[in-house]
């Protein structure tokens, strides 16, 4: 993907990541004509960050599925452009309930490919539900960790990421749960050739594109 030149790269991804690449740039644009310094680097920091998976993936050499791609994509520019920049977290009440929820459910996903990559996919290097509650704890730990940083924010630098302090906290752990181990059956039952419709479909798609990290997978 990156052995094109960079710009043709860029005009290869999925229509809907161009798009908000598109608006992140024409808003950064928009924001320094009319002086608005802090929405433009608010928008150009988020341009720069959608761009970081596409990079690492380079580092790693992963061929990541659409969905994961634009699910990444959006929760950036959902999380950072629109939750802070336009205040969406305080004119919609489930705008960070739903955020949690994807963000734990995809991390219970990754969590799972890392560990079977360790694995190079032998489904029998250890028992299914093993590596499920590996994969739930690794996405509980960086929702955990979200929240030491959330509140990092607000004590350093007089921020409001925590809201309503405790009560939101405790919110945002419990949707974490239920993501994580939304994102933690869907490796069990992909281990245990079980079907959980799209969860399931986009582990399959990623083991397909990144067989020679898998290699243990049929054996």
């Amino acid at each position: 993907m990156w052995t094109q030149r960079p710009w043709r790269a860029l005009r290869s991804q999925p229509i809907l990541v161009q798009v908000i690449w598109a608006v992140l740039l024409v808003e950064c644009c928009v924001a320094l004509w009319e002086r608005q310094w802090p929405l433009a680097g608010v928008a150009a920091a988020t341009f720069l960050l959608t761009l970081v998976p596409l990079l690492l993936v380079k580092r790693m050499d992963i061929r990541l599925p659409t969905p994961f791609l634009v699910g990444i994509t959006f929760f950036v520019f959902a999380t950072i452009f629109l939750g802070e920049a336009f205040d969406f977290y305080n004119r919609y009440w489930w705008w960070d309930m739903v955020l949690h929820a994807g963000s734990a459910m995809a991390f219970g996903l990754l969590g799972f490919l890392f560990v079977f990559m360790l694995f190079e996919g032998d489904r029998y290097a250890a028992p299914a539900w093993a590596l499920a509650l590996i994969a739930f704890s690794f996405a509980i730990t960086i929702g955990a960790l979200w929240e030491i940083f959330e509140f990092g924010m607000d004590q350093i630098f007089g921020m409001n990421m925590q809201k309503s302090g405790l009560v939101d906290t405790m919110f945002d752990l419990i949707v974490d749960v239920i993501g994580a181990s939304v994102g933690a059956l869907a490796g069990y039952l992909y281990l245990t050739g079980r079907n959980m419709g799209g969860f399931t479909g986009v582990l399959h798609d990623f083991v397909d594109r990144n067989r020679k990290h898998f290699g243990k997978r049929d054996r």
